[in-house]
């Protein structure tokens, strides 16, 4: 067991070395020469390497942002996060989700090799947040483990092939070719972003191409515009929480020079992110080539939602700030409801927000960007609220998953579960 948790949580789940071991392979499978095998092997490793530094960054950042937001404008209520869930989980059925995301990912293989489905889902951390929702909602309809692991893993491969075909049409807008897939569990919220693109707006008035005025022509470069958004943020914020709280985050950094730095970090860990995902991007699909070729014909990689930023970086803040908008909404209305408020956690929202926000642009330009966010950031809001109940029947409270496809997968098998379960 102890080996295999090893060879599940360092290794399987872990999105770097797992993807450097298909690099390796397609190099291998291709008969490349011995330098260039170590050189796309490294590249490819430390491309997402240097894209987890910026995403630790990032995430780091905007956690300083929701402590500020929550304090500032007095807010309780559940914060969706899938890695707070998974780590509750892995302390209730540890062992168990490590057999669901190995068999799940074993699936995975299978079914791109003898079915269209040709999509490897290469995130290995999101495979992991899935396992541990499969094994929750099993165990919540007092399932054993055998059958929580065999059906669990089935579902999970099953999710791993199917999902990113259900994003594909739109990811052929985005990159305009068939080279990657989305491999990132939103993948409906994505689509339901690019068709909502497709009929309200035109892919030729993209956010890239927007006149801005003279004196917002700075905005066109990602990086000025991402700091300059992002320290308003922040200072606002700060200012609603009130020095006191601020000097708390702070570690003796001045309540009003704080919010600058975290700002202009956040900037600094983006630039970072798209610098990763440019440098792994280049090797993974050429050593990719192996593999489709000898293993799985025509198999395509499912990578992880930054890989689209680089596409349309100005679509990735607008479509941030109109995710953060819709989640905003669905808080207030949730609050006057008198129901569980889902708090809008920042970190989430940049990430699902900025992806919606590509692929409603690549359908229907800014229209598209600011719409399809706007959509998606109400779903991963409205989505928590129904699937938290039934996590909270089985201990696991104060935390839910704000993803699209996680939600779906789990209401459909814990309602059908209930269903069968009054019929034998």
């Amino acid at each position: 067991m102890e080996f295999l948790r090893v060879i599940v949580f360092d290794l399987l789940s872990s999105a770097p070395i797992l993807v450097g071991v298909i690099a390796l392979t397609g190099l291998l499978l291709q008969k490349e020469s011995f330098d260039k095998v170590i050189s796309g092997t490294l590249k490819t490793i430390v491309g997402f390497l240097v894209f987890g530094v910026g995403s630790a960054a990032a995430t780091e950042a905007l956690d300083s942002f929701q402590k500020l937001f929550a304090e500032g404008f007095g807010l309780t209520g559940v914060l969706p996060l899938a890695e707070a869930v998974t780590a509750l989980a892995q302390d209730h059925f540890g062992t168990t989700v490590s057999l669901v995301m190995l068999i799940g990912f074993l699936c995975n293989l299978i079914i791109a090799k003898i079915t269209p489905l040709k999509y490897i889902f290469l995130t290995g951390q999101h495979n992991l947040y899935l396992a541990a929702l499969l094994t929750i909602m099993f165990k919540s309809l007092n399932m054993g483990n055998v059958f929580t692991i065999a059906v669990g893993g089935l579902i999970l491969g099953v999710s791993s092939s199917l999902f990113p075909a259900i994003a594909q049409p739109y990811m052929r807008k985005v990159t305009g070719d068939e080279d990657i897939a989305m491999g990132h569990y939103v993948t409906v919220g994505y689509a339901i972003s690019g068709w909502i693109g497709s009929k309200i707006g035109k892919p030729e008035d993209s956010t890239e191409k927007v006149k801005l005025p003279k004196w917002l022509s700075m905005f066109k470069d990602y990086v000025v515009g991402v700091s300059i958004t992002m320290v308003i943020f922040f200072y606002v914020a700060a200012i609603a929480a009130g020095k006191g709280t601020v000097e708390e985050l702070s570690g003796g950094v001045n309540w009003l020079v704080y919010p600058l730095f975290q700002g202009l970090s956040f900037s600094a860990a983006l630039y970072v992110i798209i610098t990763g995902v440019r440098l792994f991007l280049g090797e993974i699909v050429s050593a990719f080539v192996g593999i489709s070729e000898k293993l799985i014909p025509n198999a395509k990689p499912a990578l992880d939602c930054p890989v689209v930023f680089p596409f349309a970086p100005t679509a990735t803040v607008i479509g941030f700030l109109a995710a953060y908008m819709g989640g905003l909404v669905a808080m207030v209305v949730m609050g006057l409801l008198g129901t569980l408020v889902i708090i809008p956690v920042a970190v989430p929202y940049f990430f699902i927000g900025a992806t919606a926000g590509v692929f409603g642009n690549a359908t229907g330009g800014w229209k598209g960007c600011i719409a399809g966010s706007f959509v998606v950031g109400i779903l991963i809001a409205v989505g928590p609220a129904l699937i938290y109940p039934i996590m909270e029947n089985i201990g696991m409270t104060g935390t839910s998953f704000p993803e699209t496809d996680f939600n779906i997968v789990g209401l459909l098998i814990y309602y059908i579960g209930q269903f069968l379960q009054t019929i034998f």
